[in-house]
């Protein structure tokens, strides 16, 4: 049997991921309530969600269901049990899921970065033209518009040294 998700939700009480799937086999639309067992507010979502997404009793269902949106979920019931409204867990998961420019990814530790790099990874995938892409154009010449005089840098200005 094929089940194609097409809703993914929280539920705070009792603490359940709920899924509205479509059963391709009969073509009904069913709901399915998941419970959230031996999750605190100091549990690892990552790792629950793999956990939920590669249980036998629920892997045919959230095969349709990204790891980081189950990820998300779970971000927003950690914040919910910590005593955080939803506004406010949306808003810590938007941070932790944007990059700052201005941010020294040299000072991050091995995990931190690992996370950064798979964020701007999907940012990258999202944004990627392909050649299947119905706007997609081979060879785009741009010409940058020049409004000041171009600074020249010492290490490019050719001297009478020998090196």
């Amino acid at each position: 049997m094929t089940y194609v998700a097409m809703k993914c939700g929280i539920c705070f009480q009792p603490p359940s991921i709920i899924l509205i799937y479509k059963d391709d086999s009969k073509e009904k639309t069913r709901q399915r309530i998941m419970p959230v067992r031996n999750f605190s507010k100091f549990s690892d979502c990552g790792l629950a969600a793999e956990q939920l997404k590669n249980n036998p009793r629920h892997k045919a269902y959230l095969e349709g269901v990204s790891l980081r949106q189950l990820q998300k979920l779970y971000s927003l019931l950690k914040g919910h049990l910590g005593g955080e409204s939803l506004a406010e867990s949306l808003e810590k998961f938007r941070q932790e899921e944007t990059i700052d420019p201005e941010e020294d990814m040299n000072k991050l530790d091995d995990k931190e970065l690992t996370k950064r790099k798979n964020i701007m990874d999907e940012l990258f995938e999202k944004n990627r033209k392909k050649k299947d892409d119905p706007d997609f154009v081979y060879d785009i010449e741009v010409e940058f518009p020049q409004d000041e005089q171009l600074e020249s840098c010492g290490w490019d200005v050719e001297s009478g040294e020998e090196i």
